[in-house]
């Protein structure tokens, strides 16, 4: 038996859910280590490096050069690389528990519009009451931070629909349509973090950590969410994407010494409650 048919039962054979939990882990791990960073290199230029270095990785690792004709793996590469840049703009003004919760009250919105039950609209009115909490305390202070986060959000609901419908097609490899998703994401982020990664490249401390970044923030979620994609309906995924706000106030706290108040926990809180509540529209768990 070859070690890469025993590597395929393996991944067949592993729970799901388990490789959401790793994603769920790294999804903040490296953007945590990425705050740290933003001492030696900008917001923007640490997202180049994440995106360059997930790209590189994936490249060597796939040569998905077939995949960068399909349409949504273009939008999925337009969409990562926004995404991207919001999000360290966000997380260099606000505590990543903040953005992280943000990030959901657009996904639940959307399953509210598409399945308006009971169920969904109390999953919505719990969702903003605790966005509503946390940017409260948050607005003041960091209005444009505010800004990004909800920029953010919007494309990480975006991330979700075109990365699930990229995994479940027959016709395109596994991983290989998130490693051309990199490919573009790198060429779309270039003009508008490039220049201000070029103090890191004078810096090797600070590149190997942006390298360290890329590993940690792109590739080892990202291909554990599509492990975890491929075999959870978008409904049992979004179930457990409820775990990730909370996973990002602690990384907060253990990693940045972010300390939440008492009303940006309960804010957190409602929005993990919110999105444990609600089901999508196109599947059920």
């Amino acid at each position: 038996m070859s070690h890469a048919f025993r590597a395929r039962i393996g991944v067949r054979r592993t729970p799901p859910a388990l490789y959401f939990v790793v994603s769920a882990v790294f999804h903040y791990l490296g953007p945590s280590f990425a705050v740290l960073l933003f001492a030696r290199v900008a917001p923007l230029g640490v997202a180049w490096l994440r995106i360059a270095t997930a790209a590189a990785v994936f490249a060597a690792w796939r040569r998905p050069w077939q995949a960068l004709r399909i349409r949504d793996v273009q939008a999925l590469g337009c969409v990562l690389a926004a995404m991207n840049a919001c999000f360290y703009l966000a997380i260099d003004r606000l505590p990543l528990g903040t953005v992280a919760a943000v990030e959901f009250l657009p996904v639940i919105a959307l399953a509210a519009l598409g399945a308006r039950s009971p169920r969904n609209l109390a999953a919505l009115a719990l969702a903003v009451a605790g966005v509503y909490a946390l940017v409260d305390v948050r607005l003041s202070a960091g209005p444009l931070g505010v800004l990004f986060a909800f920029a953010n959000a919007a494309l990480f609901a975006a991330y979700i629909v075109v990365a699930h419908r990229i995994a479940r097609r027959s016709d395109l490899p596994r991983l290989d349509g998130l490693a051309a998703a990199m490919l573009v994401a790198t060429l779309v982020v270039t003009p508008i973090g490039g220049s201000s990664v070029v103090p890191a490249l004078l810096d090797p401390v600070a590149l190997v950590a942006g390298v360290g970044v890329g590993v940690a923030s792109s590739v080892v979620p990202y291909v554990f969410d599509q492990l975890a994609m491929a075999r959870l309906s978008r409904a049992t995924y979004s179930l457990l994407v409820s775990l990730l706000p909370a996973t990002a106030t602690v990384i907060g706290i253990v990693v940045l010494a972010q300390i939440p108040s008492a009303l940006e926990v309960g804010g957190v809180a409602l929005v993990v409650g919110g999105v444990a509540l609600y089901r999508d529209a196109g599947g059920s768990a």
